[in-house]
């Protein structure tokens, strides 16, 4: 019986530990071959033994259980390095057929104390990471469609978070990146459709080494798998990379402890006509400050709500 992602070729960024390796585990599993991007050189480990790197380690470990895996350690910020994560997926593979974009860093703060360089160092890496490599892929998709004369197989999986949909106090920077990632995958995906590439973009929750800190007050039970596992992620990402996804465009989804919830798009709440040329301000104040006089208290746009979302 032939796998789901068998002859596919995929990138999975910052898949040397957590969620990006678990993704890159699993589309190896489902059959694909796989790069596996993780920023960083070959060095030591704590007992000073020469080390491959991470990166090279998933793929040492896919290579082992019968899959076909490379590695790649450029930075997925750098325009010209992640250019080269693409080529070499074409080179090794000879095309690219799936991106999941998961490379990603914090820098937690509030909004008051952050930096300008905590600002910057999360944008480059999460938001302009995945313009980074999404440029290249969408580039290699276009001409491939063009030489064909029809649609090609292209799927993008893209990483944002709830800190975005819930709006994280601590996270302005985060929650901005990841609010604008969300933008990106929805123009991706109009703008790819023709070619036969959709654009997704997940919302997972995972604990990771990154995200220690965030679920540090979280309990890791004794048995069976942890609901925070990333383990739990992985099989979206598996899914959406496949034929089977063929219709799942420009879509949002949240992920974690055995559960998938699709996230609707922005509804209009209310909407107001000004009975002359244009709104003045008597004629706005009359209008909105009733409208917001029946809201409840600390409503924003933000969704709060999906943070209490959980397996039944």
């Amino acid at each position: 019986m032939s796998l789901p992602l068998e002859g596919l070729s995929a990138i999975v960024t910052g898949a040397g530990r957590g969620l990006g390796r678990a993704e890159a585990l699993e589309l190896a599993r489902l059959g694909a071959a796989v790069v596996v991007n993780d920023f960083g050189q070959p060095g030591r480990d704590g007992s000073g033994e020469a080390s491959a790197g991470p990166a090279e380690e998933v793929a040492t470990e896919i290579r082992a259980g019968g899959g076909r895996a490379v590695a790649h350690t450029g930075d997925v910020a750098d325009f010209q390095q992640a250019r080269s994560l693409v080529e070499l997926a074409i080179t090794e593979f000879g095309r690219l057929d799936i991106l999941v974009n998961n490379a990603g860093i914090l820098r937690d703060r509030m909004v008051f104390s952050m930096s300008e360089g905590e600002w910057d160092s999360v944008i480059r890496v999460h938001l302009k990471g995945h313009f980074n490599t999404t440029h290249f892929a969408a580039a290699h998709w276009r001409e491939r469609a063009k030489a064909a004369g029809g649609q090609v197989y292209g799927r993008i999986v893209n990483t944002s978070s709830e800190a975005f949909l819930a709006g994280s106090a601590g996270q302005p920077n985060y929650a901005a990146a990841k609010g604008g990632i969300v933008g990106l995958t929805t123009s991706t995906a109009l703008a790819l459709a023709k070619y036969g590439v959709t654009a997704n973009a997940i919302c997972p929750r995972a604990r990771t080494r990154m995200t220690e800190d965030v679920f540090a007050g979280f309990d890791q039970p004794t048995d069976g798998l942890d609901p925070l596992s990333p383990e739990h992620v992985a099989p979206l990402v598996g899914y959406l990379a496949s034929p089977a996804a063929a219709r799942v465009n420009g879509q949002l989804l949240v992920v974690h402890g055995g559960m998938v919830a699709v996230v609707d798009r922005p509804r209009v709440r209310a909407k107001f006509d000004s009975k002359q040329d244009a709104f003045t301000y008597d004629e706005l104040d009359a209008v909105l400050t009733p409208h917001y006089a029946e809201r409840p208290d600390g409503e924003t746009f933000g969704a709060a709500e999906v943070l209490g979302l959980k397996r039944a």
